[in-house]
């Protein structure tokens, strides 16, 4: 019998086909508009089963045994049309064809995981169809040392819940539960999360809770999934608050609580929360984060919620407590606009509200750049202060799938920027005090494109997706013709070319990344992501933007210069000995001075040589800052300056 308590996450799944110990395997389904339901078995044998109403609407049978590889099936309602089960474990075949039970027990080698502080996170997107030539997860996996050696602590996977065809971003998703059979399937899947917790690596799932896709989507057959109250960019909007509603939440929280629990999944990335409308006094959004924590809870293991979200408001990472969501962490877009808009001069579309160099400053001292200033192309204010929040509740980037494919032609910063540039974008975002991420390819300059691709069977939705692309890009003034999104030739340039990391200024590239992760895991004042203990100081005219970090054991400046042409001036910092850690300007890094300068000793009496577009790391020598320390607080640089407190 379905009860409230089935939504505790100690209690078993409920839902879709949940194979036991002994073979047996039980069926439910949510199906209130019908008045019947049977289980139609459509291999080995063919034959229906009726189910057992139970209240609210759900319907279920047990089998005592079955031949879980061999076994498909579906859902009669009231004895006509049979539909796949909207939570499907497995599709085996496509998004319109039976359904596959999948046994729970799986040979996981990772007992001894837990999982990692968000703080401690370094994350690494990826998308698994093109991140190998065959874009399976069996096949990403012998990468996965390279990742290790590089220094990233997390893997972020694009979604894999099945669409339909073999290619796609993942967004077109119709089964939540089903991991897509063209990647492996959700052994494959399994099969990848333990090799990455073998090598120390968390996994993060990209899961899409504000829409289905349109090809495959069943769930409206079965029950109020969706509601026509709100609307989204994809149609009408999930159903988190209407008649039903209760239901509907619950199967997405059992969804979070599959990947977590079955999967070994370390944090869920939630897509585009401000298209989950909500009217309730308890959020779905804040129900899914108490059920998410309280599982990792009970499997004794760290576990996260990361928001995508484009609302600029600290209440989705408040605790509940204080009148908050609750989420651990959410992406912020705004750096990276910045960052974009500084390195390119690009200011088309939604960058035309960033100036680049004062938003930078703004961004490291409050987290957002919009804390509630007008903005020009949304036309009103947007935005609330962040000022107060931990540095580690915000992810940032300076490429993702989203900036980069949502280009007309999806060209990475690579292609965009010199190189000098390139080395500036990583420094800014790994030894900043939030939590980064890198783009698959990004750390060695991949150069080709991540573009829109879709594998959809119907004409008519094709010719739809073709005009919607066009229509995406009128903002942005960009000339041509898209990419013909259902083209596989537009799918097939996307595979990275992971050769490239071994040759020329692609290896250079790497190198420096590791470098600069190195720095960022070594280094006490790099770790330390309490931004009281950080000082950011801007200097317009140079274009200069310093950070002065502290902790118990050290004090590290790094001098971020944007300016296009060398700046001569004295030296950012506080008084003492201080020694060069890292110079992007290095002939190591291929940068334009002859020589290294890691080691050398620097004083602000000293005047500064710094080269176009470069980074410049010191590091306060033992005895100055054990005296500063003693004294109560170091002195501060003579330099205009944001204290953030």
């Amino acid at each position: 019998m379905t009860s409230e308590s089935d939504f505790h996450p100690q209690y078993p799944p409920s839902i879709g086909a949940i194979v036991q110990p002994d073979d047996s395997c039980r069926f439910r389904v949510w199906a209130p508009k019908a008045k019947s339901v049977e289980l139609l078995l459509t291999a080995p044998q063919e034959r229906a089963v009726p189910m057992e109403r139970e209240p609210r609407g759900y319907f279920s049978t047990v089998l005592s045994r079955i031949d879980v590889s061999a076994t498909r099936y579906l859902f009669r309602l009231d004895g006509t049309d049979a539909w796949p089960d909207p939570a499907s474990r497995f599709q085996p075949e496509d998004v319109h064809r039976p359904s596959a039970p999948v046994p729970t027990e799986f040979a996981w080698h990772d007992q001894n995981w837990h999982g990692r502080p968000l703080a401690d996170y370094i994350i690494y997107e990826l998308h698994i169809g093109t991140f190998s030539e065959a874009g399976t997860f069996d096949l990403a996996i012998p990468h996965l040392d390279e990742l290790a050696r590089l220094g990233v602590t997390a893997v972020e996977i694009m979604p894999v819940a099945q669409f339909p065809g073999d290619r796609n971003w993942g967004y077109d998703g119709t089964y939540p539960f089903a991991v897509q059979n063209s990647y492996g399937g959700p052994d494959g899947l399994r099969r990848f999360v333990d090799a990455c917790h073998q090598r120390g690596l968390c996994v993060i799932l990209d899961v899409v809770y504000n829409h289905l896709g349109p090809e495959g989507n069943y769930l409206a057959r079965f029950g109020r999934y969706f509601t026509r109250r709100h609307s989204t960019p994809w149609g009408e909007a999930v159903n988190f608050d209407g008649r039903g509603s209760d239901h509907v939440r619950r199967y997405f929280i059992e969804n979070a609580l599959y990947w977590i629990r079955d999967c070994h999944i370390d944090a869920l990335r939630l897509d585009a929360v401000h298209a989950i409308f909500d009217q309730s006094a308890r959020p779905f959004l804040q129900e899914l984060a108490d059920a998410v924590r309280l599982q990792g809870e009970l499997l004794n293991r760290q576990v996260h919620t990361i928001a995508e979200s484009n609302l600029n408001d600290p209440r989705m990472v408040l605790p509940r407590e204080v009148g908050g969501l609750g989420m651990d962490g959410q992406w912020v877009d705004d750096l990276h606009h910045a960052l974009h808009v500084e390195l390119t001069n690009e200011q088309t579309g939604y960058y035309e509200d960033f100036s680049g160099f004062d938003d930078l400053v703004e961004c490291l001292c409050d987290g957002f750049v919009y804390s509630g200033r007008y903005s020009h192309f949304r036309e009103h204010s947007h935005g609330q202060s962040a000022r107060s929040l931990p540095a580690d509740s915000f992810i940032v980037c300076s490429q993702n799938h989203d900036q980069v494919g949502n280009r007309m032609l999806g060209e990475r910063l690579t292609t965009l920027v010199d190189f000098e540039s390139l080395k500036l974008a990583a420094g800014f975002v790994l030894l900043s005090p939030f939590v980064p991420l890198l783009f698959m390819g990004e750390e060695y300059g991949e150069t080709a494109p991540f573009q829109f691709f879709i594998s959809h069977a119907d004409k008519g939705l094709i010719r739809a997706v073709r005009r919607g692309r066009q229509a995406e890009f009128k903002d942005f003034a960009w000339q041509g013709k898209p990419p013909d999104p259902q083209a596989r030739k537009t799918f097939s340039r996307c595979r990275l070319d992971h050769s490239l990391r071994t040759r020329g200024h692609h290896a250079v590239l790497l190198s420096f990344y590791r470098e600069l992760i190195r720095l960022r895991r070594s280094q006490p004042a790099l770790r330390n992501l309490d931004r009281t203990q950080m000082n950011v100081s801007a200097h317009a005219t140079s274009r200069l933007l310093v950070t002065h970090r502290r902790s118990a054991q050290e004090d590290i400046v790094t001098v971020f210069h944007f300016g296009k042409e060398p700046a001569h001036t004295q030296t950012p910092i506080p008084p003492g000995d201080w020694t060069v850690l890292l110079n992007s300007a290095d002939a190591c890094w291929n940068g334009p001075l002859n020589r290294s300068a890691v080691g050398d000793a620097v004083s602000r009496e000293d005047e500064l040589a710094l080269a176009p577009r470069s980074l410049l790391v010191l590091r306060q020598n033992g005895s100055d800052h054990l005296n500063w320390q003693m004294a109560g607080r170091p002195p501060e640089a003579d330099a205009p300056r944001t204290e953030v407190q």
